[in-house]
């Protein structure tokens, strides 16, 4: 069944066709319908996510559904940050503990330095949590959801893109035209591979197995309140790593088990009585009451696209990056994609900017996405040096492990060398478990950022480490407390963004006043002007004034994104050159 196109829609039956209803198909669909952009967002299952899979939720994508007007109903849904950060290493939860690491920022060291770059707090959010949030907004906001709808194929032309698609409850296929086409549909994309996407890397280097269970673990976790429980387990198939995972989904009661298996050999079968062994054996109590909810497999993966676009189609999410969830990037980075692409999809449908600016998605979001592969598949090989000092490997068994605990905490010299190992071993592992600087120091290079000729960023902090706030074009506009008319506290991230360009200033910089004025009518294109000092944008605690890197005169052009598009140090001899600057650097950005 081919459906008619109307004149009134100019020959597409959608503005945006997005396929897949996960982080980064939810996203794209809320983001578009915000944006006033029509949206048909379709996946062949009956419903939303049914596992809670993803879940570490940092604060750059709070950051995004902030903006979005849904962060509390994200904080609602989700594990607070308190709840979360006592990672915790042991022989099985009822067993020996090996040692804990401080986590997401929750410990002394890291609170401060989290709480300072970002007005968001870190949540666990299921993925079953996440992506209702989404879903509903985008319908409530104007997007089409269609369920059991099956993406089949897509041919595409200058003007558009037709995909052909298969209702799954009648059994009859359509075709839906629209102007645009964003593949997020996972790791085992149709769109990727229909559109040829050159990838990097390998698919299937290990095994592994989830089980969703409920069981009351409260007396094992309420006193070392944590996501993660790293049990270890030498000697078994546990495809590669010598660990299992018990992964808090609800405290204390539901719960995701990770365990591996050899992916050289034929997958397992897996029953109810097997899994709830499983879970036992890490758990550490033979009579616990388990109630098995789910049993899936999946193989761990380094692999990420070159290029995430071909013409109209773009692809989001695990289609372009595919990695296992350590350092919990996954569908982070996948709302991220999402919210790299929208604004700049909206703005050239509706006439705003030029084709070119989409060229910018794949220059900024591959980058990131290489980097969040890399530091996914390396954290997962960082456990090594644990297994290491215990001596165990994965030739050990239990009786292994017993003897490495106990070389490790015997009162002598020997035994205080091996307790200094395990120490920096534990230490790598903030690579994984703290990685602020990986979630928060993205730097974009492309068209749609114009550079300053300012010095290369420098620091003695690890960049994967700490959070680097700049105003230099390419990075995040600086988060800074300020103060509105009714004297509550707002952001700097609070007042940019929504959708349009935002040109900020502070109260010396009027010249840049007329220049925004000029530069709207002249583009025709919404922007904002913010002028931090205003009555109601006060820099009550002078944070602007040390983290914006630019005099009080100068100016920055942030795009919808907060990104900085363009800087601007100090304010220019005149207004006409003000005006003459600053519409030229929006017009370079738009691609016009």
């Amino acid at each position: 069944m081919t459906r008619p196109h109307t004149a009134e829609s100019g020959g597409y039956d959608t503005d945006v066709l997005v396929v897949g209803s996960g982080p980064a198909g939810g996203s794209a669909a809320l983001l578009l319908a915000t944006y006033g952009i029509r949206t048909l967002l379709v996946t062949k299952y009956g419903w939303l996510a049914n596992t809670p899979r993803a879940h570490i939720t940092n604060q750059r994508t709070m950051e995004v559904l902030r903006d979005l007007g849904v962060e509390s109903e994200a904080l609602a849904a989700g594990s607070p940050s308190h709840l979360m950060g006592d990672t915790v290493l042991c022989t099985a939860l009822a067993g020996e503990e090996i040692g804990r690491i401080r986590s997401w920022g929750t410990g002394p060291a890291s609170l401060t330095e989290y709480g300072s770059k970002s007005p968001c707090d870190m949540v666990d959010l299921p993925q079953t949590y996440l992506e209702p949030i989404l879903v509903s907004n985008a319908a409530s906001r104007g997007a089409k959801v269609r369920f059991d709808t099956e993406f089949l194929s897509f041919t595409q032309d200058e003007d558009g893109v037709t995909a052909l698609l298969r209702d799954r409850i009648r059994g009859d296929e359509f075709t839906v035209r629209a102007r645009y086409l964003v593949g997020a549909d996972g790791g085992r994309s149709i769109v990727a591979e229909q559109l040829g996407l050159p990838f990097d890397g390998r698919m299937a280097k290990a095994g592994s197995m989830n089980i969703v269970f409920k069981a009351d673990l409260s007396r094992y976790c309420a006193h070392r309140p944590s996501v993660l429980y790293w049990v270890l387990r030498p000697g078994a198939e546990t495809g590669g790593i010598g660990m299992g995972l018990v992964r808090m989904v609800r405290p204390w009661n539901e719960w995701l088990l990770v365990w591996g298996y050899d992916i050289d050999r034929p997958q397992p079968a897996v029953d109810e009585a097997e899994a709830r062994r499983i879970v036992r054996d890490l758990i550490g109590d033979a009579e616990l009451p388990v109630e098995i909810e789910s049993i899936s497999l999946w193989t761990v993966n380094h692999s990420h696209a070159s290029v995430y676009s071909s013409g109209r189609v773009f692809c989001a999410g695990d289609a372009v990056h595919r990695h296992p969830p350590s350092n919990g990037l996954g569908s982070n980075t996948s709302v991220q994609d999402s919210y790299n692409l929208a604004w700049k999809l909206a703005m050239v449908i509706r006439g705003e900017a030029g084709p070119a600016l989409l060229d910018s998605y794949t220059a900024e979001r591959a980058p990131v996405g290489r980097q969040i592969v890399e530091r996914a598949n390396l954290s997962r090989d960082q456990f090594g040096p644990i297994f290491d000092v215990l001596g165990v490997g994965a030739g050990g068994d239990e009786g292994a492990i017993a003897e490495g605990l106990a070389a490790v905490r015997a009162a002598t010299a020997e035994g205080a060398k091996r307790r200094q190992s395990l120490e920096e071993a534990v230490q790598l592992k903030n690579y994984e478990f703290n990685a602020h600087g990986v979630e928060l120091n993205q730097r974009y290079v492309s068209g749609a950022v114009l550079t300053d000729g300012s010095p290369a960023e420098t620091g003695e902090d690890d960049p994967e480490l700490v959070a680097r706030p700049t105003s230099r074009p390419g990075a995040k506009v600086p988060h800074a407390w300020l103060v509105d008319a009714r004297g509550e506290r707002i952001s700097t991230l609070d007042v940019v963004g929504k959708g349009v360009f935002t040109v900020l200033t502070g109260l010396t910089g009027g010249v840049w006043e007329a220049a925004a004025d000029a530069c709207r009518d002249e583009l025709g294109v919404p922007l904002r002007f913010v002028r931090i000092g205003d009555a109601d944008c006060r820099d009550t605690y002078g944070e602007w004034r040390r983290v914006g890197e630019i005099a009080e005169d100068g100016v920055l052009l942030i795009r919808p994104d907060g990104h900085v598009a363009w800087r601007r140090t100090d304010a220019p001899g005149t207004e006409d050159t003000a005006r003459q600057e600053l519409t030229d650097a929006l017009s370079r950005v738009l691609g016009r």
